[in-house]
């Protein structure tokens, strides 16, 4: 009990001094003491009424930038070939059976590299003549948006190159009169559009991807149902001879192959 209170006592002491070292630290101009290697600065924000409209609309123009900012990885998911390349890495695990082999992070990790590999003519497109025009001061921001959308608006069209129903069935829901060439599309409509072909176009390679495996399944489910095996579950087979299978055709390789020829 003794030592207790002889450490508590020694502990108040401690920090008392410390305290009274700390008042008598001199303070410099800028509030720091001297000799301090970094000095955190003051901020201070202000708020005021609007001198102007122009003020008003400057404000609404940030939140409206700040509300795109915050939508933008949903964006770039929504208007890239992120998507099906995403959903066919999903159901390549499903069809083999496999739970948490290969983990989420990183089938979208390889799916965000390839999504890079196939949209680089796209980006350098939107970079040569949007983004450094703007940052030169050569063009303003509604023409760097227009600049900026429209190599991504023509990717999204040419995924659907031959196939319009999306696009026609956006137009009547909306009320829109057929567009007799593309660009007579609006992007609001042309987004959902090619979100919606995109994901018709992946679960057709889905299924694609199913069949082979769905056969080795009902193969050894068969044979295990021959030999009486009825309390050995077929997956646990079965999942040997497809990993097998995947690996003797060079799964990865070809997937990725037909994936990136799939896109024009």
């Amino acid at each position: 009990m003794n030592v207790k209170r002889c450490v508590l006592i020694v502990v108040l002491i401690i920090i008392a001094g410390g305290g009274v070292v700390a008042q008598d630290r001199p303070k410099t101009a800028d509030g720091g003491a001297p000799g301090d290697a970094l000095t955190v600065p003051f901020l201070d924000i202000n708020v005021r009424r609007p001198v102007d409209n122009t003020e008003v609309a400057l404000s609404v123009q940030l939140i409206l930038l700040l509300a795109v900012l915050t939508l933008a990885p949903s964006i770039v998911l929504l208007t890239t070939s992120f998507l099906r390349i995403a959903v066919v890495f999903d159901f390549v695990r499903r069809s083999l059976s496999l739970q948490q082999v290969p983990p989420t992070q990183v089938l979208m990790g390889i799916a965000l590299f390839l999504t890079l590999f196939i949209m680089w003519p796209t980006v350098s497109d939107i970079y040569e003549n949007s983004f450094r025009p703007f940052a030169d001061g050569e063009i303003g921001l509604e023409q760097m948006y227009n600049e900026a959308i429209g190599p991504l608006r023509l990717f999204m069209y040419r995924q659907m190159d031959g196939n319009h129903d999306s696009i026609a069935l956006f137009m009547r829901m909306r009320g829109l009169p057929k567009a007799e060439n593309f660009s007579q599309v609006p992007t609001y409509v042309l987004i959902p559009a090619f979100v919606l072909h995109e994901l018709t176009v992946a679960f057709k390679i889905g299924i694609l991807l199913f069949v082979p495996f769905i056969i080795i399944d009902m193969v050894v489910a068969s044979t295990l149902m021959s030999m009486g095996m009825i309390m050995l579950p077929p997956i646990m087979i079965s999942l040997p001879f497809k990993l097998i299978l995947f690996v003797l055709v060079d799964g990865w390789g070809l997937l990725t192959q037909q994936l990136v020829a799939s896109f024009r």
